[in-house]
C-alpha cells in the first residue's frame, strides 16, 4: 500500500476521530478515577496515621506508712499539671492544708488497666502518709496518681495525637467546629456549592479573602491525602477525592477523622494534631471536660493555629473565639445567657510542664535503647505504643538541682566541668538519669556512654575478693612501699594520696581511707585472676584486662555501669540488669509485654554485710565524709569515693535504705 492510498483510507475514518478521541479520554479519567478511589479508599480503611510511642513515668502510689514530703508532693502535682483549689470540685484538681491533702485523681488507663476518676484525703504526720480514705472517708488501702508523660519516640515529621472516639467529642466542640467552619456539612456530598457562593459573596464585600469556601470533607482531603501546593489542578483533584470520600464514607466517620487530623499547634519540634491531644495541650483536660468557651477556642485554632495561638496571642484568640459563639448564638445552639458568660470569660492557656518536648532526654535515651532490644524503630514511631517506665520525677527533679548547684558553686570553674548522675531503686530500677550538666542537653550521654577511669571506686572488688577467700575486716595488710613488676623490664610503684605509708593496717581501715599501697598488696595476695572474676560477677560483663593497675581503678566504666556495680553490692550479691521500662502496651491499652527483673545471686550474704559495714564505715568516718555532711541523720548510707591518676575525673558511688 502506498502513501495515497494509506491517506484515502485515514478520510474514511475522520468523521469519527472525534468520537474515538472522546472515548480514550474517557478512558483515562475513568482509569484515573479508578487509581484514585483506591488511593482513597486505601488509606481511610489502612494505618491512618503514623502513632508515636508515649513515654510515662511511674505512678506515685500513696498508702499508710508511704514515706513522703508535702513538698515532694507539690512538685509531682505541679508536674502534672493538677489545679491548686480552695475546695476540690473535679478531676485534676487538689486542695491543700497543712497536715490534709484532698486530690481528684484523672481517669488513666494504667499498664494494669483502666481507673476512672478518685478522689482521696490523706493526712501527713511528718514525712509520712498516717491515713488514706476516700472522700466519703472510707478506709483505701492504695491511691496512685496518673504518671507523668515525660516525653515520646516520634517519627520523622514528629507528628503528636491523641485518637478519641466521635461520641467522646462533646457537643460543644462539634457544634462550634460546624459553626465556624462548615456550616452545611450534614447537606453537601464533599462539596458545598453554597459555601462557595457564600465565601465569594463575603470575600468581595470584605474586598479581601476573609472566608474560605472548603467543606470539612476538602479540608480533610488536603491534609490527608495532598500537598499544600496552591492551584486550580489540586483544587479540582481535591473536590473529586472529597466526593469519593463522601461516597464511600459516613459523614460521622469522616468527621471523626477530621477531628483526630487536624493541626493545631506546636509543641518544641512537635506538631500537635486533633482536638483530643490539642485539648490537654492548651487546657491541660480532657475532652469531656471542656468548657463551652474552651470548645470555641479550639474551633478558632482551625483557621490559624500560629495566628490565634492562645499562649503567644491572647486578645487575637479571644476574638476569633468570640465570633465562634456569636455564630452558635445565630445558629440557635447556645442560649443568650451561655453566650454572656462565655465571651466574658478570660482566655487561659498554658501548657505544664509535660508539655515541654522531651524534658529528659538521657533517660528516653536508656528507654529507647532498652526498648530497642525487642522493637524495631519504625515500631516505635507509629504503632502508638504506651510505654511505662520506673522514671521518678521528683528524683530526676532533685538530682538535676543538685548538679545545677555542684556547677554553680564551682563558680567560673564550673564552665569546664561535666556532670552525669544514675539514681536506682532498690528492685534494680532506674528511677532518674541526668547525662549532662545541661539537663535538657539531647546530645551525648555521658550517664550511659562516658567510659572513664574509676579509680578508687574499684577497691571495693579488691576487698571482696579477699572477704569471699575467708578474710575479715579485721584481717591486716602492710601498707609500706611495694613494687610490682610489669613488661618489658617496667616496674609499677604505686603510692598512697597523702604520699605517706601507714605500716600495718587492718582491711576496715584500708578501705576507709582508701590506701593505695595496702590494696595493691592484699590484691596481689588474693590474685589478680580472682579480682577479675569478682569484676565479672558485679558487673555481668566479662571483658576486663588482666593488669595489676585494675586494682586501683585503671578500669574504663560509664557511670550507668558503676551504678550496675554498686547494686549488686547494696542488693546483698544478687546482680541484675538495670532497667528503666516496666511495661509496653499497644495503641488500645492492652499490655503486650512486661519486663521482670532477672535476677542473679554472686556472692555471699554475711560477705555482703560486712561489705555494707565497710562502706558505711567510708561515708562516716573515712574518705566519704563530705558526702556524710550533707546528708540527713536519719539515712544510713554506704558508699565509695573515686579519683583518677591525674585528677580529671571525681567519682562517688553509693546507696541508702532504698536506692
Amino acid at each position: 500500500m502506498n502513501w495515497s492510498q494509506f491517506r484515502d483510507k485515514l478520510k474514511i475514518l475522520l468523521p469519527y476521530w472525534p468520537a474515538f478521541l472522546a472515548g480514550f479520554a474517557l478512558l483515562l479519567a475513568t482509569l484515573q478515577l479508578i487509581r484514585m478511589d483506591h488511593t482513597v479508599r486505601e488509606k481511610f480503611e489502612g494505618k491512618r496515621w503514623r502513632l508515636p510511642s508515649q513515654v510515662y513515668a511511674r505512678p506515685l502510689e500513696l498508702y499508710e506508712g508511704a514515706s513522703i514530703s508535702i513538698a515532694d508532693l507539690e512538685t509531682e502535682l505541679k508536674e502534672l499539671g493538677y489545679s491548686k483549689v480552695g475546695s476540690v470540685t473535679g478531676s485534676g484538681e487538689y486542695s491543700l492544708t497543712d497536715s490534709e491533702v484532698v486530690i481528684h485523681r484523672r481517669p488513666f488507663t494504667f499498664f494494669e488497666g483502666q481507673e476512672e476518676s478518685l478522689e482521696f484525703v490523706f493526712r501527713f504526720a511528718g514525712r509520712t502518709v498516717a491515713s488514706l480514705t476516700t472522700a466519703k472517708n472510707e478506709a483505701l488501702d492504695l491511691a496512685r496518681l496518673d504518671p507523668l508523660k515525660i516525653g515520646g519516640i516520634y517519627p520523622s515529621q514528629k507528628e503528636d495525637r491523641k485518637l478519641v472516639q466521635l461520641k467522646e467529642v462533646p457537643k460543644d466542640l462539634i457544634n462550634s467546629l460546624l459553626a465556624i467552619e462548615d456550616r452545611d456539612y450534614f447537606d453537601h456530598f464533599g462539596v458545598s456549592i453554597k459555601g462557595i457562593t457564600r465565601a465569594v459573596w463575603t470575600n468581595i464585600r470584605a474586598g479581601r479573602v476573609a472566608q474560605g469556601g472548603s467543606t470539612l470533607t476538602q479540608q480533610l482531603v488536603k491534609n490527608f491525602y495532598l500537598t499544600s501546593e496552591k492551584s486550580l489542578k489540586r483544587k479540582l483533584i481535591e473536590a473529586v477525592y472529597a466526593v469519593l470520600l463522601e461516597v464511600h464514607y459516613s459523614k460521622d466517620e469522616i468527621l471523626e477523622t477530621y477531628i483526630n487530623e487536624i493541626y493545631l499547634g506546636q509543641s518544641g519540634d512537635n506538631a500537635i494534631h486533633g482536638f483530643g491531644l490539642a485539648s490537654e495541650f492548651y487546657f491541660g483536660r480532657t475532652l469531656n471536660r471542656l468548657t463551652l468557651e474552651q470548645s470555641a477556642l479550639l474551633a478558632a485554632l482551625v483557621n490559624g493555629p500560629s495566628i490565634y495561638n492562645p499562649i503567644r496571642n491572647p486578645e487575637r484568640s479571644k476574638k476569633r473565639r468570640n465570633l465562634v459563639l456569636e455564630r452558635l448564638l445565630s445558629d440557635k445552639k447556645i442560649s443568650q445567657d451561655q453566650f454572656a458568660a462565655a465571651v466574658k470569660a478570660p482566655v487561659k492557656a498554658q501548657p505544664s510542664q509535660a508539655w515541654k518536648t522531651n524534658r529528659f532526654p538521657a533517660y528516653l535515651d536508656l528507654v529507647r535503647r532498652n526498648l530497642h532490644r525487642d522493637y524495631e524503630q519504625e515500631d516505635l514511631q507509629v504503632d502508638g505504643l504506651r510505654v511505662f517506665t520506673a522514671f521518678d520525677p521528683v528524683a530526676q527533679i532533685s538530682a538535676e538541682k543538685a548538679v545545677a548547684d555542684f556547677i554553680k558553686d564551682q563558680g567560673k570553674g564550673g564552665a569546664s566541668l561535666q556532670v552525669a548522675t544514675v539514681v536506682v531503686s532498690e528492685s534494680g530500677e532506674v528511677l532518674s538519669l541526668v547525662g549532662d550538666k545541661v539537663p535538657n542537653y539531647q546530645g551525648f550521654n555521658r550517664a550511659l556512654d562516658a567510659k572513664r577511669s574509676i579509680g578508687s571506686l574499684a577497691k571495693p572488688a579488691v576487698l571482696l575478693t579477699a572477704l569471699s577467700s575467708g578474710k575479715t575486716l579485721a584481717t591486716t595488710v602492710s601498707d609500706e612501699p611495694v613494687s610490682v613488676p610489669q613488661s618489658k623490664g617496667k616496674v609499677w610503684v604505686p603510692q598512697n594520696y597523702d604520699h605517706t605509708s601507714h605500716g600495718d593496717v587492718t582491711l576496715l581501715k584500708m578501705i576507709t581511707q582508701s590506701y593505695n599501697q595496702a590494696t595493691v598488696r592484699l590484691g596481689l595476695s588474693v590474685g589478680l585472676p580472682n579480682i577479675r572474676q569478682t569484676f565479672r560477677k558485679l558487673t555481668g560483663v566479662q571483658d576486663f584486662p588482666l593488669a595489676p593497675a585494675m586494682m586501683l581503678g585503671a578500669v574504663d566504666m560509664s557511670p550507668f555501669a558503676v551504678a550496675g556495680m554498686y547494686y549488686t553490692i547494696f542488693s546483698g550479691g544478687y546482680r541484675t540488669d538495670l532497667r528503666a521500662v516496666r511495661g509496653v502496651q499497644d495503641s488500645d491499652g492492652k499490655a503486650v509485654r512486661s519486663y521482670a527483673s532477672k535476677i542473679h545471686k554472686e556472692f555471699d550474704s554475711d560477705v555482703m554485710h560486712l561489705m555494707h559495714y565497710a562502706l558505711r564505715a567510708v561515708i562516716f568516718e573515712g574518705t566519704g565524709g563530705g558526702a556524710f555532711k550533707h546528708l540527713p541523720m536519719d539515712i544510713h548510707a554506704a558508699g565509695k569515693t573515686g579519683t583518677s591518676n591525674d585528677q580529671r575525673d571525681s567519682w562517688f558511688a553509693g546507696f541508702t535504705g532504698d536506692r
